[in-house]
């Protein structure tokens, strides 16, 4: 039997008797020309062409099985290479005519099984990455185009993106599933936030165009929906002129109250061009806070140290500042990144949890929780906690907390040693922290791994659950799509 099904090689193999032809929806599994000739195709249906490939062995699909967090697998039936669009229209119709499940997937860096679908089909949108038209305002590209090669092919243009996340070796399909933030939220809002136009395969195989002028609706559901409504097939991304340099600050403070306070003014003030920070390990233990903010430029037009830090609180025998081009500091996690790998601890679990949290609030929830936090409960990876302004995010399904101002509060844990009891406790961990932000209005940014039900879903989406539900319905009625976030039962 092939491992690997393209249009060409069916054609060449079928009349062999070795190709898999159908899909037996009774006995959940494939079924070769042979068996088909033996009159095996009794309520199978067969499988239509495709431009690129369907791979069905069990060793193929093991990676799709796993993603960063390397928590949740679940092992899907087939895994499709796409060669078109079009072989995504097509494999969707297929999938609902059998009622089996759809995942699109791209870097995989969900940490809960989010792409994930336990005997369904996963999409792997990475094999469609072409970056077309670039223009004084906008990019159109593909799905699966990662942010770092968009960010560098708009560059060459003298144009960026408005918002990239901290880590950019990720798809553009996959993060607009999700919303995107990072330290430019405080000016542009998330990603989501700055798309212009969307290609979508819904959940009942239809390829539709979408933006706010055309099919509004659906372009408004899909944009953070997390999947449910459709396949994001093509992206038109808005894009600003790009600095050339950044300078960074990284300011540290002893005490969590006038951390915060300055944070809020620094927000307030709008005077970064991002605006990030974290809790990191003091030396004598606890925890210490840094500012980790940044000025974007283009010289002779430099930053104004003195302007930029007026008013500030923050230790000056610490202050580290340090220039960047702008493409080295968009893609600033690279060499952390690459060590990690090395050590081998980018493959341990990666039990995250990611929380928007009130300002009013936010002093409240995260020294309670850095109270009894050690360094063993993170295994060192980092604490961010940074504002954003919540009328930044325009999408209606990117829930917020209801203040003018919320902070990211998020816990990259990774489990050390990567044991099944340490991910099985910070499960439990993540589960209590999320239990005491959603008690003061707090609301999760879900790409991180909090064990949820349906019913924690409708709480999470509050009045907003009968229209996703209603979308869903409508979009992708035969619940299809996406079923690793666990949303419906």
């Amino acid at each position: 039997m092939p491992d690997r099904l393209d249009r060409r090689g069916f054609l060449a193999t079928a009349l062999a008797g070795a190709a898999v032809v159908a899909f037996d929806p009774f006995g959940r599994g494939w079924l070769t020309a042979a068996a088909a000739s033996e009159g095996g195709m009794a309520g199978a249906v067969a499988i239509p062409g495709l431009d690129g490939e369907l791979i069905i062995d069990p060793g193929g699909l093991t990676g799709a099985a796993d993603d960063y967090g390397h928590i949740v697998h679940r092992l899907p039936v087939a895994l499709l290479r796409p060669g078109s669009v079009r072989d995504i229209v097509t494999a969707v119709r297929y999938a609902n005519q059998l009622r089996i499940k759809v995942a699109a997937r791209g870097q995989a860096h969900t940490t809960f099984g989010q792409a994930q679908v336990d005997g369904g089909l996963v999409i792997d949108v990475n094999a469609l990455a072409t970056i077309g038209q670039i223009s004084a305002g906008s990019a159109t590209v593909d799905a699966g185009v990662r942010w770092l090669d968009l960010a560098r092919a708009a560059a060459d243009r003298g144009l960026t993106v408005p918002v990239y996340t901290d880590y950019v070796d990720i798809t553009v399909g996959g993060t607009l599933a999700a919303g995107g933030i990072g330290g430019a939220t405080q000016h542009h809002g998330m990603q989501v936030d700055n798309v212009l136009a969307l290609d979508v395969v819904t959940g009942d195989g239809v390829l539709r165009h979408c933006s706010p002028t055309e099919d509004r609706q659906l372009f408004e559901c899909v944009l953070g929906g997390l999947g449910q409504f459709a396949v994001v097939v093509r992206a038109t991304i808005r894009l600003i002129p790009a600095p050339t340099e950044v300078r960074s600050y990284q300011l540290y403070y002893p005490d969590l109250g006038t951390y915060l306070a300055d944070q809020r003014l620094l927000l307030a003030s709008g005077r970064f061009s991002s605006l990030e920070g974290q809790a990191v390990p003091a030396a004598g233990g606890g925890w210490e806070f840094m500012v980790d903010a940044a000025s974007y430029y283009r010289p002779p037009a430099d930053p104004d140290d003195a302007a930029l830090l007026a008013g500030l609180h923050f230790d000056p025998a610490r202050t580290v500042i340090t220039e960047y081009s702008y493409l080295d500091w968009v893609n600033r996690l690279a060499p952390t990144v690459e060590l990690l790998k090395e050590l081998g601890i980018w493959y341990f679990p990666h039990p995250w949890i990611n929380l928007f949290l009130p300002s009013g609030k936010t002093r409240q929830v995260v020294g309670a929780a850095l109270a009894d936090l050690t360094l063993d409960d993170t295994g060192q990876g980092p604490v961010l906690l940074y504002p954003f302004r919540t009328d930044r995010l325009t999408r209606p399904f990117t829930m917020k907390p209801a203040e003018p101002v919320a902070f990211l509060f998020a816990l990259l844990r990774t489990a050390v040693p990567p044991d099944p009891a340490v991910v099985a406790r910070q499960l439990a961990d993540n589960r209590a922290l999320y239990e005491a932000a959603r008690a003061v209005g707090g609301k999760r940014y879900p790409v991180g791994s909090v064990p949820f039900s349906p019913a924690d879903w409708r709480d999470h989406y509050g009045k907003r659950y009968a229209a996703f539900a209603a979308a869903k319905a409508c979009y992708d009625p035969k619940h299809l799509l996406a079923p690793g976030q666990g949303i419906f039962a």
